[in-house]
């Protein structure tokens, strides 16, 4: 009833404020925001390992306070009054000390509460002061907490700045791990992002400069290609004009096998370069040995050659060895001159 008068009593305020000026509200719904937490998630993974670790220590216990029972129940017959009560005496204080172990682990004061404060208590801690900044930031009044004792009747989505806040917690954790520069170009999508967000016709603007800037580098994109396209054919045709030189000059012939649609295509690329060096191939082109003839004729060249290096290596053995002999003799001049003295 009074959670209920409380917020009758801050929609009455909040009535009579906003004809003054306008109130800004805003909620939060906090179990939302911690699933989205990656550290929420691993601190809830922790305690969920120990729990389940005592929910064990705990079904041993009870299996050994049963079997106590078992026993004294099959047993009770054959024992005397006094071994009875001493069996019955250590089974409840079995059972007085699990209940005080459940009560330990899982109890209103237990390790499972407490620990569970102690690992989620500084996350909920970094929310609150989120929460704070943004509600300053933004020139909010009121900020609620959709999952917490408040009832809240009715909320409408638009007030609810959870994933703001989960976007802001995420960036905080990422700023720990970054440089200058990188905090520097966060800072700056922020501010894009909260100027989009505060302004609508702000979001229409960025919208016609992103397009536009999308378009540009597309533009750009298709006339890198071009000119890589003109670079790779020119690159092609100075390779062709080079094998076509070595092949003259060497005595040999490269046999035309393009169609006559790519002879015109080539006369075509030729006239438009307007280059000297192409006409004068296409000239020389026509004045080509026949395949047999540039064949015997290299085969000529080349025992040319051959003859060539033969006369001139049996010189330089002829001179060698006329060294090798000149030397012998003003050796032994000099010897037989030592030993005349």
């Amino acid at each position: 009833m009074k959670k209920l008068l409380f917020i009758l009593a801050l929609i009455s305020f909040s009535t009579q404020a906003q004809t003054a000026k306008g109130v800004k509200i805003g909620y939060i719904d906090m179990e939302y925001i911690l699933e989205k937490v990656p550290d929420y998630a691993d601190a809830i993974n922790q305690l969920e390992q120990k729990a389940q670790k005592w929910k064990q220590e705990i079904e041993v216990k009870k299996a050994e306070i049963t079997k106590l029972k078992e026993n004294l129940k099959t047993e009770r017959v054959l024992l005397t009054k006094e071994l009875i009560e001493e069996r019955e005496e250590e089974i409840a204080y079995l059972e007085k000390e699990l209940l005080e172990y459940q009560e330990k682990r899982f109890g209103p004061k237990g390790d499972l509460i407490i620990q569970k404060s102690v690992l989620i208590k500084p996350i909920q801690d970094q929310i609150f002061t989120i929460v704070q900044d943004v509600a300053e930031q933004r020139k909010y009044d009121f900020i609620f907490d959709k999952s917490s004792d408040l009832t809240m009747l009715f909320a409408a989505q638009k007030y609810d700045i959870s994933d703001y806040v989960v976007k802001k917690l995420t960036a905080s954790q990422k700023r720990e791990e970054m440089s200058k520069k990188q905090l520097k170009a966060l800072e700056a999508k922020e501010a894009l992002d909260e100027a989009v967000e505060e302004n609508p016709a702000f979001t229409e603007r960025q919208r016609i400069l992103d397009e536009k800037k999308a378009a540009r580098e597309k533009l750009l994109e298709e006339r890198r290609i071009a000119n890589e396209q003109k670079k790779a054919d020119a690159a092609e045709k100075r390779k062709k004009l080079l094998e076509e030189r070595d092949a003259k000059k060497n005595g040999t012939v490269i046999e035309n096998k393009t169609s006559e649609g790519d002879k015109d295509e080539k006369t075509e690329d030729k006239k438009e370069e307007g280059s000297k060096q192409d006409k004068e191939i296409v000239k020389e082109e026509t004045k080509k040995l026949s395949p047999e003839e540039a064949r015997q004729k290299l085969i000529e060249e080349r025992n040319k050659k051959l003859e060539e290096r033969k006369k001139a290596l049996e010189e330089k053995k002829k001179k060698i060895a006329e060294e090798r002999e000149a030397a012998k003799k003003a050796k032994e001049q000099k010897t037989e001159t030592e030993n005349k003295n």
